[in-house]
């Protein structure tokens, strides 16, 4: 193994801690706040720098229904935060920024496609 992939392991890594803390968060949010239902976390990711970690959420009512759920998500943040903080070893923290996930739509419609090719 060349030791430029190590730091991209250490990333994929922690975006996978970091993905399943803030899923196991998030039904936790979910059950305690019933205007969140609806909202499904399709996956997490960090920047290069790990200062930033981007969470993609998917609605099925699209990106108008995200947005009237994002104003709940960003009164969460802080608490999410602080939670993760207490979970994942590291110096620090990154910056949660939710973002609508489009891929999660664009597989779908893959899917579709390829349900009816194969009818």
């Amino acid at each position: 193994m060349r030791a430029s992939q190590v730091p991209s392991i250490k990333k994929s890594q922690k975006e996978s801690l970091l993905y399943k803390e803030i899923s196991r968060l998030f039904l936790e949010m979910v059950l305690d706040d019933a205007r969140l239902i609806g909202i499904t976390l399709t996956r997490a990711g960090l920047s290069q720098d790990k200062g930033v970690c981007s969470v993609f959420f998917y609605c099925p009512g699209g990106m108008d229904e995200f947005k009237q759920k994002l104003n709940i998500l960003i009164l969460y943040r802080p608490s999410l935060r602080k939670a993760l903080a207490t979970v994942a070893p590291s110096r620090y923290t990154p910056e949660l920024v939710f973002k609508f996930d489009t891929q999660f739509e664009k597989q779908q419609r893959i899917d579709q496609l390829l349900e009816r090719i194969k009818e």
